[in-house]
This record gives C-alpha cells, structure tokens and sequence, in this order.
C-alpha cells in the first residue's frame, strides 16, 4: 500500500545520540509532503484528464462509426439510385425505339397507301384521257363527215322556202 502525506507527516523517528537535527528532518519531511501533495493532485488532474479524453475519444470513435456507415448507407443509396436511373434511361430508350419503329412503319405503311392510290389515279387519268381522246376523235371525224354538210343545207332549205 502506498503511502500517503498523512503517513509521512506522523512518521516519528526513534531518537539516539548523535542523531539526525530534528529541525531539518522535519523541514525535509515538510518538503517531501508538499512534494507528495502535488504529486497526488497532478496524478488525479491527469487522470481525470485522461479519462475526459478517453470519454471524448470513445464519442468521437462512436461519431467516426456513425459516419462511416452513414457513408456506406449513402453509398448503396447512391448505387442503387445510379442502378435505378440507368435501368430507367433503358426503358425510355427501348419505349422511344418502339415509339419510333411504330412511327415508321405507319409512316411506310401510308406511304405504301398513298402510293398505291397515285398509281390507282394514274391508271384512272390514262384510261379518262383515252376515253376523252376517243371521243373528241369520233367527234372529230362526224365533223368531218359529210352529213355534217347535208344538215347545214337542210337548215339552209326551209329558210330559203319561207324566204
């Protein structure tokens, strides 16, 4: 068990002739108890320093654990968030390509539909301008027929009998 300035302040030494001057033993003994005190108060001043630190490391230590799985969870959070975009961006694509694909076909299939109706159109204006050609040709040959003339001296007789 250590001692304490209390034992070295009771401490009684024997007396013998010849011994020791009690004033300095004393005055050493004083000095050794001061001493003493202040080596106990600057232990115990560590020593709640130390254990305030240890406190502060220990809550620091729970931050830093705190933060790092805060990191990890940000992390995951921002790769699935990252997963999660990049899987929606694919599905935008693959819906702008069937939108496309769509798009284009009813385009090509219109284009198809118009274009059979021009070559309907064509074939009908052929076939109208044949029919018109042969009717202005028949037309053209009973005006130049002869009976064209027998008709214009008919119309020319009952005018010239009334006359």
């Amino acid at each position: 068990m250590p001692l304490s300035p209390l034992d070295i302040h009771n401490k009684e030494f024997g007396r013998r002739l010849r011994g020791y001057d009690e004033d300095e033993v004393n005055e050493f003994l004083d000095q050794i108890i001061k001493d003493y005190e202040a080596m106990i108060r600057e232990n115990k001043e560590l020593q709640s320093q130390v254990a305030a630190t240890q406190e502060k490391l220990g809550h620091f230590t729970s931050i830093e654990e705190t933060l790092s799985k805060t990191i990890i969870v940000a992390q995951e959070v921002a790769d699935e968030l990252k997963s999660n975009a990049k899987k929606e961006a694919q599905l935008i694509v693959k819906e702008a390509e069937k939108n496309a694909d769509r798009i284009i076909n009813d385009s090509l299939s219109k284009s198809r539909k118009v274009a059979l109706e021009v070559e309907e159109l064509k074939k009908q204006a052929a076939i109208y301008r044949a029919r018109f050609r042969a009717l202005v040709e028949t037309q053209l040959e009973i005006i130049g027929t002869d009976s064209w003339d027998s008709l214009d001296n008919r119309d020319r007789e009952p005018r010239e009998i009334e006359a």
